[in-house]
């Protein structure tokens, strides 16, 4: 109980330490967190703005765009540098109206790109390969290993792939039989990806504590 609270205790400290958001960004926010819908935390949101902002990607991929409240963090971001155009996903439809509507009232709707539907057809069909500077991946997470060849042919020379919640939430230290059935898939998947990306020479992979935990992967100009 005491690591819990300590963890509710580091997550408010953190989070007061968060620079003004603007008021669009806040209502998403606040509103998303109402309506049970799952967004970055702060604490990713923190990385994810330091990373877009000291690596200034004019191309961005984004993997899972519930109601667009990462891609306009990411957005508002890119603003500072002269902007960048974000291709963004999402197949859940109730989220697609809200996030195009959010869109809109933040003014990015022609800078960001919304693709409806499974991901997969897209990711397989995309051209040209290198097309995105930076690329966040944080959708099914039993996917992620299946869509890897793609974002990695997809991925620049030296671009960075960010992927969101490699923790399943701690299950990814268990065995998987202790892991309840439901969840067994992810949990397989999951470390089946975690070791292509830290393992593969052509590859340099950092997995932080961050949130339920993000890899910074990043994709080197040749192979050694």
């Amino acid at each position: 109980m005491s690591e819990n609270l300590d963890e509710i205790r580091l997550e408010g400290f953190i989070e007061s330490l968060q620079q003004d958001r603007g008021h669009i960004l806040e209502t998403i926010r606040t509103r998303a967190i109402e309506d049970g819908v799952p967004i970055i935390r702060s604490e990713t949101e923190n990385l994810l703005r330091f990373l877009v902002m000291t690596r200034k990607p004019k191309t961005i991929l984004e993997v899972g765009c519930a109601v667009g409240y990462s891609a306009l963090v990411m957005h508002s971001v890119a603003q500072s540098y002269g902007g960048c155009h974000i291709t963004t996903m999402e197949s859940y439809e109730p989220r697609i109206e809200q996030a195009r509507a959010n869109f809109e009232a933040a003014g990015a709707q022609q800078d960001i790109e919304l693709l409806t539907g499974d991901a997969t057809p897209y990711l397989e069909e995309m051209q040209p390969d290198g097309r995105f500077d930076f690329i966040f991946l944080d959708a099914a997470k039993a996917q992620y290993v299946v869509w890897l060849p793609d974002l990695l042919r997809l991925l620049k020379p030296d671009g960075l792939l960010v992927t969101d919640n490699i923790l399943t939430g701690g299950d990814i230290l268990e065995s998987r039989f202790v892991v309840t059935r439901r969840n067994r898939t992810i949990h397989t998947r999951m470390r089946e990806f975690l070791e292509k990306v830290t393992q593969d020479p052509k590859l340099t992979s950092a997995v932080l504590f961050v949130g339920d935990g993000v890899c910074l992967t990043a994709k080197r100009q040749t192979s050694d």
